[in-house]
């Protein structure tokens, strides 16, 4: 949880002239950019009082904005203002992330509170990459945030997060201790096999190494764990769908038809099982030249924003082809790290706030807080 506290002058002196429930309702109505709702909504706690000649807001956001309070304050301040209340502005803006609901009767597991699944239906759309700077994105907002490489047959976690040739600890010969990098915590079977050996198994073993790997790792207290899926719609994906407390799910997909084909698939996956699916990311939704500058959709455009309306979800971030995020992600640095005030890096932190947004947005988990029944014979 985060707090900030900042005054903005104004230059209302009567402030027996406001209109309470007019002010009310403005700033019920403000609309923070990650969100496409009001506070009213949007907001997990949020209350607006009159007091010293000032206007006092307190609001509480459920994803993390470690790095835009002043973007916050200056949004709810100049929408006060196109409404009428140019008065000083007294905002406290907290933010927590909570636990969603989950699907079925599972149960949350301990420690973590969001699983957010991040999909395509094919490869070779940055899936991976996306995963990774999406996580890496939530934890530069201040989250505690963990990744599991569940690409059994292909992992690339380590490669893209420097971590080739590393491998966990176990302080119990049960437990794995996950690896640290750029402010994440991460598993992945590369840590455990060499570089070059293939996974020849099948899907029994498969499924058990992702249970392991999930249920054996020592994440501690996070905020979300965002799990790198395979493409495709087979073992693993059909396990974490029933067997693993998931909260969302985010697909990945390119403006081109025949991935968004594909990612129909992965989207109906996940709704039959009744994971709720946060959005959609286009990736390589457009080319610009590293020379000349010219953009150019190479992929075609709008296919995203198409796929989010025909299934109501929101689209939420469109990501640019672009040569430097192959070469930081190859070199153990992505983008989001590599150059954070670059414009690859703020297009991956917006879709990672958009993607927090919407799981904030959704229903609340309250079977953590109930004990288990154990009945017995006598």
């Amino acid at each position: 949880m985060r707090y900030n506290r900042a005054l903005i002058p104004g230059t209302v002196a009567d402030m027996s002239a406001i209109d309470r429930a007019g002010l009310e309702a403005a700033v019920g109505a403000v609309v923070l950019p990650w969100f496409g709702s009001p506070l009213s909504t949007a907001a997990t706690r949020l209350a607006v009082d009159l007091r010293e000649g000032a206007i006092d807001i307190d609001l509480e956001l459920g994803l993390p904005v470690g790095s835009r309070e002043a973007m916050i304050r200056d949004v709810v301040c100049d929408q006060l203002r196109a409404a009428g209340f140019d008065a000083p502005v007294n905002l406290k803006l907290h933010w927590q992330v909570r636990r969603h609901a989950v699907q079925g009767n599972l149960k949350p597991a301990d420690g973590v509170r969001n699983i957010i699944a991040v999909a395509s239906g094919k490869g070779g759309v940055g899936k991976s990459t996306t995963a990774v700077n999406l996580a890496l994105a939530l934890a530069a907002e201040g989250a505690r945030v963990g990744l599991l490489d569940a690409d059994i047959y292909g992992p690339s976690v380590p490669r893209m997060l420097g971590l080739t040739g590393e491998h966990p600890v176990t302080p119990d010969g049960k437990h794995f201790e996950p690896l640290s990098a750029h402010g994440i915590r991460a598993m992945s079977i590369g840590f455990l096999v060499d570089d070059a050996q293939p996974m020849v198994w099948r899907g029994p073993m498969v499924t058990s190494a992702l249970n392991q790997m999930l249920g054996q790792t020592l994440w501690g207290e996070l905020d979300y764990l965002l799990v790198d899926m395979p493409p495709g719609t087979g073992d693993i994906q059909l396990t974490l769908a029933q067997r693993v407390p998931v909260s969302g799910a985010v697909i990945v997909t390119t403006p081109q038809d025949i991935a968004l084909s594909d990612a129909r698939k992965g989207l109906q996956m996940f709704r039959k099982v009744n994971v709720n699916v946060l959005g959609i990311i286009e990736n390589m939704s457009t080319h610009i030249c590293s020379n000349c500058g010219h953009e150019e959709p190479i992929f075609g455009s709008g296919g995203g924003q198409r796929m989010a309306g025909e299934y109501e979800v929101a689209l939420l971030g469109s990501l640019p082809l672009d040569i430097r995020i192959r070469e930081q992600t190859d070199s153990g640095t992505p983008s989001v790290v590599a150059e954070p005030d670059g414009a690859v890096a703020q297009a991956y932190r917006e879709a990672a706030l958009c993607m927090a947004a919407q799981l904030s947005l959704s229903g609340r988990d309250y079977a953590h807080r109930f004990p288990n029944i154990v009945v017995e014979d006598s």
